[in-house]
């Protein structure tokens, strides 16, 4: 099975992150996305809503797609969420299957100074995914250090999660930049007021 994953903290997941997805696998012919919420970013601030709202979340934003699956691997997994660790335990999973990391083009430059890159890199393929507004990395020399690395082309939609949680805090719609099913449950939930 060709499998993509697609982690970050989704707090919120937007429309951005679903088209990203659906680029990936449109281009490297996927069978599955996976989309896994982080437990605990070493990277970053803890998040702004709880692991249960933002799976949840996530869980109503694919539920359309059947290719696309919510995982809850880091978020039952205790310590910090270290992609080299969750990409391990996928591999024991499905020994088989083709892992493609899915990263933002914003994010692939950092990669190397992520926990255990080395391990990270040889589980998988990183497919860079054009995010609008960011440079397009070079990925030449990154291939000929032996990194199976991709680029996924395709539209981009323009949506941060930042921009979404200001405008539910100034009272603003976040139509159309949410899926419906998580509009709802924002607001529902009363998120990021």
């Amino acid at each position: 099975m060709r499998r993509g994953v697609l982690g970050g903290t989704f707090d919120p997941i937007h429309l951005g992150h679903l088209r990203a997805a659906e680029n990936a696998r449109e281009a490297l012919g996927l069978d599955q996305v996976l989309f896994i919420p982080s437990g605990s970013p070493p990277h970053r601030g803890a998040p702004l809503s709880s692991a249960l709202d933002r799976f949840a979340m996530v869980a109503l934003a694919t539920a359309g797609q059947p290719s696309f699956v919510a995982s809850d691997v880091e978020l039952a997994r205790d310590g910090p969420s270290y992609t080299a660790d969750t990409m391990a335990a996928l591999r024991r999973e499905g020994p088989a299957d083709q892992l493609f990391l899915i990263v933002g083009s914003d994010t692939f430059p950092e990669m190397a100074t992520w926990r255990d890159p080395e391990r990270l890199f040889a589980s998988c393929t990183v497919a860079v995914a054009e995010r609008p507004g960011a440079a397009a990395p070079e990925l030449a020399a990154a291939r000929g250090s032996g990194l199976r690395v991709e680029r996924v082309s395709g539209p981009g939609l323009a949506v941060s999660a930042t921009e979404v949680r200001r405008r539910v805090r100034e009272g603003l719609s976040v139509r159309y930049l949410v899926p419906d099913g998580v509009a709802d449950y924002i607001a529902k939930r009363g998120l990021y007021r």
